[in-house]
């Protein structure tokens, strides 16, 4: 069975777009996943399918309507098991970990807002989990909808050519990912580090880890606080784990 992506629009048109081209248009190709769309203005109401009204309480813009999206997931019919993902600037920052979840199941189902957003009780109804791609505002849900596919996509069974791609890269491990480098050795007087050359596998490692670890320190201080954590709490509970063998006479 493929993994099956699901997504409510007013523009069904812009989907697959770019994810139909390189290792995810393979893939869609040779049927790893699909991509099906639901168009919200099918469930708009009266002669000009309106989808959308004047918020409660007043203020600028326009709110999509419950009902319209309550009819969208209803003709959808994705299984009441995948996730159902709102994209929008005040959910929660999407991680890796939440990339990592949604590809290992059956699918997911996206709802991709416009005008203001869209009403809150339609969310709260359907179990929707609210996420952002980043703290700035997009004409609408589409492009961060494509951002959560393709990071899914390139980790399902297949997809890549090489499966390490996957480990060996950004946020895996917590970590930003060490610098790469490849022919020629000098390019315009900078040289390759000489580490990388040296043929020793386990200087190497040793070398990329640093890297790592130092780029995430200067560029992402969350991240590097959050790995310092988890590191201090990993190493607490080995020593544990230790003194309770001890312990036991184990």
């Amino acid at each position: 069975m493929n993994w099956q992506a699901t997504v409510l629009t007013l523009f069904p048109e812009m989907f697959p777009g770019p994810l139909g081209l390189s290792l995810a248009g393979r893939a869609l190709e040779k049927g790893l996943w699909t991509c099906r769309t639901e168009d919200l203005r099918q469930h708009g109401l009266g002669r000009h399918r309106a989808v959308d009204d004047t918020p409660f309480g007043g203020g600028a813009g326009m709110v999509i309507r419950p009902d319209v999206v309550d009819a969208a997931f209803a003709a959808s019919q994705a299984p009441s098991d995948v996730p159902r993902v709102y994209l929008t600037p005040r959910g929660r920052p999407l991680t890796q970990q939440d990339v990592r979840r949604y590809a290992a199941g059956s699918g997911v189902l996206l709802l991709c807002g416009r005008f203001e957003g869209v009403d809150e009780r339609v969310l709260q109804a359907h179990g929707v989990e609210q996420v952002s791609i980043g703290d700035y505002i997009l004409s609408g849900g589409e492009t961060a909808a494509l951002v959560l596919l393709d990071a899914c996509v390139r980790l399902l069974p297949g997809v890549m050519g090489c499966e390490e791609s996957g480990v060996e890269e950004s946020f895996s491990e917590g970590l930003l990912e060490y610098p790469h480098y490849t022919r020629p050795a000098e390019w315009e007087g900078r040289a390759v580090p000489e580490i990388l050359l040296s043929g020793n596998h386990a200087a190497i490692a040793a070398w990329r880890q640093k890297q790592a670890e130092e780029i995430t320190r200067e560029r992402r201080p969350d991240l590097w606080s959050a790995w310092l954590a988890r590191k201090e709490r990993n190493m607490a509970e080995a020593v544990g784990g230790a003194a309770q063998t001890d312990h036991f006479g184990v």
